[in-house]
């Protein structure tokens, strides 16, 4: 499993103990390099205060270029080549012991160079895991090294869709990125630690997990525990993940951000996901396949209780959405589709990707949900990002907590008393070349309750142009209302579009919000 398919350029990191070796002050672990039959024998004492004192020490000190040297039989390691390297399944931690958890781990090369610092927790006391050659599988004999080269990330292990086979569920590899499936499901969607300077003429920076901690559970308990060490340039964080796989698998996210300068472009809970085309946006696209995308979607709960659906679009031109909001109750990634008719491929069975939904723990103050949106020629490239980005901005010197729960799984954790937007269509109207046809199906909801002779009205609206020819119908066999409309752009370069459904003065429905542009 490669993360953000070809394009992903990551923030390597050095060793830790190359980073911080000359701290020893810091309670309850001490940091000063020790000689290495002690750090393996003895351990470390570990809590859950220790990546914290870490990461907030570290701020205070200039951050160090990492170190992404590799041994030249593997230093120009492509695609195949890291692929053909594979951690055997026997050497996994805990292995045979019982547990509901097993852990393997990626070998460096290809776009993963840092070596990343793994540890095992057991008891309160932290004790590195140890590398060794033979861990791994290799195609290609030569790659094989004995030298100790350690890790570039992590996969975790657990019963998911069958009780005798320990699967796949969740992976952390390639800078702060890392992503989860629940059962039934195949891998789509990135979650990421933290976004810094998305979409940013300057370039993007990409904050780096390079170390991690396992914490060994008990026989029987059935979610794990995982803290990771955040490191970039700007900035230093502490990461800790309390995981449960299974119908929904859930990651309860606990973090604490220490800045090392100003930032005032960060994200919070960051979603990265791929969408190449669908009925309401495949224009420039000639393929054979109704659809092909990670998430149809972009939801957003905010605090006085609306729904927003923004359906994602391939652009022509980058675009960059902002959806101010206050006690925000969610967001989240969304693919709703899940019939094989409705993307038709037997290789990447779109059907079966998750959504990803955030849900902030504890009030979350004013900011705004960002959406950008990157052109791409191809589904290959990751081009949909989503976060939280607070009003305030990040100070140096200070700490910044944000606590949320991660669902992924096949739809929105909440239920919703509204009825739900199911596809956008788009096309062209016969006889009038600039004129967009506009097709919205409802579903769900009140709508069950509605009969075809119930008189349902819709607000449609545009921040320019003209919108005429609206039109409303039922089926009543498949519970879904269909809204049509004309949209005449009048020559703008860009359009705001909203349509809801209404019972009297009361919205019925998701509110669809839609940026159009030529």
């Amino acid at each position: 499993m490669v993360f953000r398919r070809d394009l992903l350029r990551t923030t390597a990191g050095a060793s830790l103990v190359g980073i911080v070796g000359g701290i020893t002050n810091i309670s309850p672990v001490s940091l000063a390099k020790a000689d290495e039959h002690n750090s393996v024998d003895q351990g470390k004492p570990f809590d859950q205060t220790t990546v914290r004192q870490l990461a907030k020490s570290m701020a205070q000190r200039a951050y160090k270029a990492p170190d992404d040297h590799l041994p030249d039989v593997i230093d120009k390691l492509d695609f195949d080549g890291f692929r053909g390297i594979e951690f055997r399944h026997e050497r996994a931690l805990w292995n045979n012991e019982n547990l509901n958890f097993a852990i393997e781990f990626f070998p460096r090369g290809f776009l993963y160079r840092p070596r990343i610092d793994i540890h095992e927790v057991i008891d309160g006391v932290s004790k590195p895991v140890q590398y060794h050659s033979d861990m791994f599988s290799y195609a290609d004999p030569k790659h094989k090294i004995d030298q100790d080269l350690g890790f570039s990330g992590l996969k975790l292990m657990t019963k998911l869709n069958q009780s005798e086979t320990m699967e796949e569920f969740a992976v952390f590899l390639g800078a702060s990125y890392f992503r989860a499936i629940a059962k039934g499901q195949q891998y789509g969607l990135s979650a990421r630690g933290f976004a810094k300077g998305t979409a940013d003429p300057q370039g993007e920076e990409f904050p780096l997990f390079r170390a991690f901690w396992i914490v060994k559970p008990k026989n029987g308990i059935e979610s794990l525990v995982i803290y990771a060490l955040l490191d970039s340039p700007s900035l230093t964080g502490a990461y800790c993940f309390t995981i449960r796989p299974g119908n929904m698998t859930i990651f309860d996210v606990e973090t604490h951000i220490y800045p090392r300068k100003l930032i005032s472009n960060g994200g919070i809970a960051p979603l990265t996901g791929m969408f190449y085309f669908d009925a309401n946006d495949r224009n420039h696209i000639d393929d054979w396949r109704p659809a092909a995308h990670d998430s149809e979607g972009l939801l957003i709960w905010t605090g006085t209780g609306q729904q927003i659906w923004r359906p994602l679009t391939n652009p022509v031109d980058l675009q960059y959405s902002v959806f101010v909001d206050n006690a925000l109750k969610g967001f989240g990634l969304i693919q709703r589709k899940h019939a094989f008719s409705q993307y038709e491929d037997l290789s990447l069975h779109y059907e079966l990707r998750p959504t990803a939904w955030v849900e902030p723990v504890g009030e979350w103050q004013a900011g705004s949900v960002n959406l950008v949106e990157i052109p791409s020629p191809s589904e290959v490239n990751d081009n949909i990002v989503a976060f939280w980005r607070p009003k305030e901005v990040f100070r140096e010197g200070k700490e910044y907590t944000f606590t949320y729960r991660l669902y992924w799984g096949w739809d929105n954790p909440w239920t919703t008393s509204l009825s739900r937007i199911a596809a956008t269509r788009i096309g062209a109207v016969v006889d009038k070349p600039d004129v967009r046809f506009i097709c919205i199906d409802f579903f769900d909801g009140p709508l069950n309750g509605y009969s075809s002779d119930k008189q349902l009205h819709v607000n449609v609206s545009s921040s320019t142009g003209q919108i005429s020819n609206i039109s409303m119908y039922s089926d009543t066999n498949l519970h879904k209302w269909r809204t049509t409309f004309e949209f005449d752009p009048k020559g703008a370069k860009m359009a705001e579009l909203k349509c809801v459904l209404m019972d009297g003065d009361q919205p019925i429905s998701e509110q669809w919000i839609y940026r159009w542009t030529p």
